[in-house]
């Protein structure tokens, strides 16, 4: 008699909070993530964060009690009901502090955005926010956590996936002052988040430059993502390294002008 198959395992069972995935995230509908359109107009998700919500105070305590402990995994949405996980479309800057965390796990987030404070995270090597299908895009500061060698990310939720290469959202027009632009409380509909503190390749603060947004794929773990560039000039977008092959050879402004390779479609 042969051995019995092993069981399966699911390895995400310890990252699924209370109540499992009862009304937790809400839909995305921003392009179909499962077959290939023709190209249409895509904007970012505009929803601020209600810093008022109780998910999002809970969440603040539970980076403070990472960052104190030093732990090395940071499964903070287990800790959240579902309607708390519901709450949260971003990460607080606070993350900054968690410097001994090696794996972040987001897994079936409601996400829209990472704040660029996740690059201060130098010891971060896995990144999980596999399932938030609402999460397209990543700050280009992920590229500072130098370890981060693992991820695990729902591909065909990004902008500019190889299987179905949805579009990217346009971005403005570049600017050599930021003078007459809040950038406390930036319209994300408009620039894709909620403020712009720096330069995202130089770390100079914006305030005293200009504004050049770009999109660019590059590798980051195991996958290629597309990252969205703050950068403070045209010399740090011509600084940016070279996409892999198979996606937009160059940074770019996304649009539906924009052209992308053939769709690997499987």
């Amino acid at each position: 008699m042969e051995d019995a198959a092993p069981p399966l395992t699911n390895r995400w069972a310890d990252a699924v909070g209370k109540g499992g995935h009862l009304a937790d995230r809400e839909i995305c509908r921003c392009f179909d993530q499962h077959t290939v359109r023709p190209p249409h107009l895509v904007r970012f998700h505009g929803q601020r964060q209600d810093t008022e919500s109780t998910g999002w105070r809970r969440l603040l305590e539970l980076v403070e009690e990472a960052a104190a402990d030093g732990r090395e995994v940071f499964r903070p949405l287990v800790e959240l009901s579902p309607a708390e996980r519901r709450q949260i479309v971003t990460l607080p800057p606070t993350i900054a502090k968690l410097v001994e965390v090696k794996h972040l796990i987001l897994y079936g987030s409601n996400l829209v955005r990472i704040p660029p404070e996740i690059g201060a995270m130098t010891n971060l090597q896995e990144f999980s926010p596999y399932t938030s299908h609402r999460m397209h895009w990543f700050p280009y500061e992920l590229t500072r956590c130098r370890q981060l060698k693992a991820s695990t990310v729902s591909t065909r939720s990004l902008y500019g996936n190889r299987k179905i290469r949805p579009p990217f959202p346009p971005l403005q027009p570049a600017r050599a002052s930021t003078r007459d632009l809040d950038l406390m409380s930036p319209d994300p509909t408009v620039w894709g988040t909620d403020v712009i503190r720096a330069c995202s390749v130089c770390d100079r603060p914006i305030a005293e430059a200009g504004l050049h947004q770009v999109w660019i794929s590059l590798r980051v773990g195991t996958d290629v993502l597309p990252l969205l560039v703050n950068a403070c000039s045209q010399a740090c977008v011509d600084a940016l390294p070279a996409p892999p092959e198979g996606y937009v050879p160059t940074p770019h402004t996304g649009g539906v002008g924009i052209v992308q390779p053939r769709a690997d479609y499987a």
